[in-house]
């Protein structure tokens, strides 16, 4: 029986543990060792070793000092705003308002649309569907093509990576809530607690593993973003929108730079991995047991 239930499970897990292995593992460490070599990516060119250099040189490049600070500053804000706006939706398609279910279908249906078509659908919104709006409007000022301004095309990369998740986010916030024993509700009410109060010392605290899951999810897809980068501002305009994975992309495919690009990108999954287990690490620590 026992050699029975072996075979099952190789039979299942087999397949997953081969495409990880073969997808994610072997890439993952033979990245590792190019980081330490001078490469141009050509197979028939030779490569030299190089030690540390890459990642000495990689620290001191000021560019990608420059998108690892865009980078920290797109994702405390598009964490921010995706979780509370999937929060604040989550928390009215449950509250028995009429039409939830159209709005929870409203907000997640973005989730469904890869990042390079909803950052090209976008990219003709913000140039021509922003100038008619300003037209009509005469709000200039405020309805403009965002991509072109150095100034606003971080926030507008912002906009559309929070419109895209902010439905995926609700999800996991609505098994959240529903997970919330009702009469401990009922019984707070009955104590006195209501509207903010209510929410920050009774709900918040007894939802606090979809919080957790909701958190890793956000920021470890905020730090990784790179299709809606690439098709939405391509890291322009004057590289004002370059983030991590795209001065990677840059650094490899454009410059030619295999192992340095290998280097940034060794540096890049060490500064995501404290991220989210800081983040995890924190966030469980205020999860209350039922």
């Amino acid at each position: 029986m026992k050699k029975r239930d072996w075979h099952w499970n190789l039979l299942f897990v087999g397949p997953t543990v081969a495409i990880f292995t073969l997808v994610v593992l072997i890439p993952f460490v033979t990245g590792i060792a190019y980081s330490f070599v001078s490469w141009d990516g050509i197979e028939a060119n030779a490569k030299t070793f190089v030690g540390i250099r890459n990642y000495i040189t990689a620290m001191s490049d000021t560019r990608f000092i420059q998108s690892a600070i865009k980078t920290f500053l797109f994702t405390a804000m598009a964490v921010v705003a995706t979780n509370a706006l999937g929060l604040v939706v989550a928390f009215l398609v449950t509250s028995k308002m009429k039409l939830a279910s159209a709005v929870r279908t409203f907000y997640f249906i973005p989730y469904l649309i890869g990042g390079l078509i909803l950052g090209y659908i976008w990219k003709f919104i913000f140039s021509d569907g922003f100038a008619i709006i300003g037209n009509v409007t005469g709000l200039k000022s405020i309805f403009f093509n965002w991509l072109l301004d150095p100034n606003f095309a971080l926030f507008a990369l912002v906009f559309v990576s929070t419109w895209q998740t902010a439905g995926y986010v609700m999800i996991i916030y609505i098994s959240g809530i529903q997970t919330i024993p009702t009469e401990l509700i009922e019984a707070a009410k009955v104590d006195g607690a209501h509207g903010w109060g209510l929410f920050w010392r009774i709900k918040l605290p007894l939802m606090m593993p979809a919080v957790t899951i909701a958190l890793f999810m956000t920021l470890s897809n905020s730090f990784k973003i790179f299709d809606t980068n690439l098709s939405l501002t391509a890291g322009g305009p004057n590289n004002a929108t370059e983030l991590f994975a795209m001065n990677i992309y840059n650094e490899i495919f454009l410059n030619g730079n295999y192992g340095y690009g290998q280097a940034k990108a060794v540096l890049f999954f060490i500064i995501v991995a404290i991220f989210t287990l800081v983040q995890v690490n924190a966030t469980k620590k205020r999860e209350v047991g039922l």
